[in-house]
C-alpha cells in the first residue's frame, strides 16, 4: 500500500486527522513569525465577536439546505476554535491536544450507555444520567437552583427559552396551550396600557414579560424562538428588499408619504 493509499479512508476521502493536522500546521504558520499580521494580532477576547458570528452564519446555511456553504461555515468555526485553542498553546496553559483529549474524555464518561454497561430505556434517562455524572464523577458543585444549570451568558431570547424548559422539566407549566396563549394576550394589554402612561423602565419591562411569553409559546410548539425569529429577519430583508426595488423602478422616494404604494409592493412581495 502507498503512502497515497494510507491517508485515504474506505470510502476514498482523506481522513478527518490529517485535514485537522493540516489546519493547524496553517494556524502555526499564520501565528509565526513571517505569518499574516492581522493574525498575528489576535487572541481570545479579540475573535469572541467572530465565534459568534460564524456560528450564526453557520446556522443560516443549515436554514438554507446549501451543504457546501454549511461545509464552508463549519470550516471558519473550525478555525477559529483551532486559533483561540493555540493562543493557549502559545502561552503554556494548555495545548490544542488538550482540547481534543478532554472532549473525548468527556464524552466518553458522559456515555456510559455507549461506551459502558449502562442501560438506558430513552433520552430522558440519558439526561438524567449525565446530570448526575457531572456532579458525581466530575466533581461539579450540585446547584442550588436547576436554573443554575442555564448559562447566564446566553443572548437573552435563548436564555429565556432555556429557563423555561428547565422550570417545565420540574412540571413548573401550563397544562394546556390555552394558557399560555391566555398569558400572552394578558401581557400585551399590560404592555399597551404602560404604553399611555408608564415611564420607560414600565415600559420595558411590561414588554420584557411579553417576550417572556411569546418565547414560552415557542418552547411550548417546540420551536426554538431565536431560529423562528431568524427565519422572520430573512423574510423581511427579501420583501424590503422587493419594496425598494420597485419604488426605484417607479421613479418613488423611500418616504411615509409613499406608504401606500409601499405597502402595495411589499404585499405583492408576500405572494414569492
Amino acid at each position: 500500500m502507498t503512502q497515497t493509499d494510507d491517508a485515504k479512508t474506505s470510502d476514498g476521502k482523506g481522513r478527518p486527522s490529517d485535514g485537522f493536522a493540516e489546519l493547524y500546521d496553517v494556524v502555526a504558520r499564520l501565528r509565526g513569525p513571517n505569518g499574516c499580521p492581522w493574525d498575528r494580532e489576535q487572541d481570545s477576547f479579540s475573535l469572541r465577536g467572530n465565534l459568534i458570528e460564524e456560528t450564526y452564519e453557520c446556522i443560516e446555511a443549515i436554514d438554507e439546505k446549501d451543504p457546501a456553504h454549511v461545509m464552508e461555515e463549519l470550516g471558519d468555526i473550525f478555525l477559529l476554535a483551532t486559533m483561540i485553542a493555540y493562543f493557549h498553546e502559545e502561552a503554556g496553559t494548555f495545548s490544542v491536544a488538550d482540547v481534543l483529549a478532554t472532549v473525548c474524555e468527556k464524552l466518553i464518561r458522559r456515555h456510559p450507555h455507549v461506551f459502558g454497561e449502562t442501560k438506558v430505556s430513552g433520552t430522558g434517562e440519558v439526561l438524567d444520567n449525565w446530570a448526575k455524572i457531572k456532579v458525581e464523577k466530575e466533581g461539579r458543585k450540585p446547584k442550588d437552583s436547576i436554573l443554575d444549570e442555564v448559562s447566564s451568558a446566553l443572548p437573552p431570547l435563548d436564555l429565556a427559552f432555556k429557563l423555561q424548559k428547565k422550570a417545565a422539566k420540574v412540571g413548573f407549566d401550563w397544562p394546556e396551550i390555552e394558557g399560555v396563549s391566555r398569558k400572552i394576550r394578558e401581557e400585551l394589554d399590560e404592555a399597551m396600557e404602560a404604553a399611555k402612561s408608564g415611564t420607560v423602565e414600565e415600559i420595558e419591562g411590561e414588554l420584557g414579560d411579553l417576550l417572556f411569553s411569546v418565547v414560552n409559546l415557542c418552547r411550548y410548539l417546540k420551536v426554538e424562538p431565536s431560529l423562528a425569529l431568524r427565519r422572520t429577519n430573512g423574510k423581511f430583508v427579501k420583501r424590503f428588499k422587493h419594496v425598494e426595488q420597485k419604488m426605484k423602478e417607479a421613479g418613488l422616494e423611500m418616504k411615509h408619504e409613499n406608504l401606500e404604494t409601499m405597502d402595495g409592493f411589499w404585499n405583492e412581495a408576500k405572494g414569492f
